[in-house]
């Protein structure tokens, strides 16, 4: 059965349709809010948060606008933005000692160095940047989708995407040895 099927089910209430959604994309959503808000526990809020919104306002879905994958990305993806947005730390006085940035022994054991320094440099980007390259390469969409995700002509969408690998290059460019020696 189709998602947009599925989705006219959960309007009239049906629970088993709601729980096939969830069955079927949760863990594809929950890997698009960690890499799109760096946090698993946050990352799990925003997709549990985006499939309540789901049951209690499916009518919000137009199967005429948008397939159900598409929408419902970027109702993760605006939910994960928003939170980050929100939760901006204060910068602490100068007085203060700085903040341990090594990464922690999970991050150490789970990662590869030149992983880290990719997505460390994928987080230096701005917001529709950042969005633009991981929805091309990390979540595999062609550039029409991603275009449509993202609300913008392919045009729009492409000029984006080539600002976004650029800004990247220069980020990566900062550590060109220790990536070479990482990959190598």
């Amino acid at each position: 059965m189709s998602d947009e099927a599925l989705v006219e089910m959960v309007c009239s209430g049906d629970r088993m349709a709601f729980a096939c959604l969830v069955e079927r994309h949760g863990l594809r959503f929950r890997a698009i809010a960690v890499r799109t808000c760096g946090d698993k526990m946050m990352a799990e809020e925003m997709v549990q948060e985006a499939f309540v919104k789901l049951w209690t306002r499916p009518d919000r879905f137009d199967a005429r606008k948008a397939k159900f994958t598409t929408w419902f990305h970027r109702v993760v993806v605006n939910r994960c933005l928003d939170e980050l947005r929100r939760k901006r730390p204060e910068a602490l006085p100068e007085s203060f000692d700085a903040a341990d940035t090594r990464p922690g022994a999970d991050t150490v054991m789970g990662r590869d160095r030149g992983l880290k320094q990719l997505f460390a440099a994928l987080e230096h980007l701005p917001d529709r940047q950042r969005s633009a390259l991981t929805l091309s390469y990390l979540d595999g969409y062609s550039n029409i989708d991603a275009a449509e995700i993202m609300k913008l002509n392919i045009k729009a969408y492409e000029s984006l995407l080539v600002r976004a690998r650029a800004k990247m290059r220069e980020e990566l460019v900062k550590n060109k040895t220790d990536l070479l020696s990482a990959f190598a």
